[in-house]
């Protein structure tokens, strides 16, 4: 028998308000601490690399730096790029669509278009070779991937296609209507009666989790504990997410707006990521004949 999903998105629920003639109920959502883990593993594991002097002439100050450049490059490119690839249609009858983020909605390629042009200020800034800036950066990024699909997962949303494998879950939101606005004891009662079975799907959001967050990041960190030819790790991190989230997309529901964009199966997914999977090939290649950067103690004292 399949999985029942009803978790409650929101963590910690505030007691409801008026304001200009409206009802707030502002509460703690498990997605948003799932993006404050995701900032705090690589908080963590940033200064665990900056201590063993992975990014020679940078302090714990010039990381904190970078990690601040780093988040708003995730937030507003996240934001952007999922108006832009996703709901452009929608952001031209509403454009204040994209300053409404507590309504969701965050592309994974549009916060690493953001990661990287954060990294590049933050570099050019600095004097420092962008690629060994996104060497050191990129082992820190998976677990945030991670608690983000699990934040995904948790919130019912971006589910897979119909399956009945024995781990098959069935999302209230990819119910139809009339059996969606069900209380959760009527459902919990057509799930035990097996007439909820037709619904089943993919965990799609833990695949990813399990794929981009764990897999990458044991793949990413045991890779670059030892020093690599500048660009194998970027490269290493663009191949391996790109071909995971490519995978993946096979039994993902696509966007119910865009649908598939060709051939019956390719989505929209598919078509950003496999540039991913270029580039990743591309720096590997550039990584034979790249010198390689030594770690060097951190400096002392001075921030960065």
């Amino acid at each position: 028998m399949s999985l029942l999903h009803l978790v409650d998105p929101v963590a910690v629920q505030s007691p409801a308000f008026e304001l200009f003639g409206r009802t707030f109920a502002p509460g703690v959502h498990w997605y948003g601490l799932m993006y404050a883990l995701a900032f705090l593993s690589a908080w963590l594991l940033g200064r665990a690399r900056i201590r063993g002097g992975r990014l020679p002439g940078v302090d714990e100050a010039g990381f904190g730096d970078l990690m601040f450049y780093g988040m708003l490059g995730v937030v507003l490119g996240g934001r952007i790029g999922y108006v832009l690839f996703y709901a452009s249609g929608h952001f031209l009858d509403d454009p204040l669509m994209l300053v409404r983020v507590w309504e969701g909605g965050m592309s994974f390629h549009g916060g690493l278009l953001g990661v990287l042009l954060a990294c590049w200020l933050w570099s050019r800034a600095r004097r420092l070779h962008f690629f060994d800036t996104m060497d050191f950066v990129a082992p820190l990024v998976p677990l945030g991937l991670g608690f983000g699909r699990i934040g995904n997962w948790i919130g019912g949303e971006l589910w897979g296609k119909p399956t009945d494998l024995p781990w098959a879950t069935v999302f209230r939101g990819a119910l139809p209507p009339d059996l969606a606005r069900l209380d959760d004891a009527a459902l919990r009662a057509l799930q035990e009666a097996g007439q909820l079975e037709a619904f089943a799907r993919h965990p799609s959001q833990l695949y990813q989790a399990l794929l981009e967050g764990v897999v990458m990041f044991l793949a990413l960190w045991l890779f670059s504990r030892r020093p690599r030819p500048r660009y194998a790790v970027s490269g290493l991190f663009a191949l391996l997410y790109g071909a995971f989230r490519f995978l993946v997309e096979f039994v993902r529901e696509p966007d119910a707006h865009i649908g598939y964009l060709a051939f019956g199966w390719l989505t929209m997914g598919q078509v950003l990521s496999t540039p991913l999977v270029a580039l990743g090939l591309y720096w590997l290649w550039l990584a034979r004949r790249s010198p390689t950067l030594e770690p060097a103690p951190p400096p002392a004292g001075a921030g960065n």
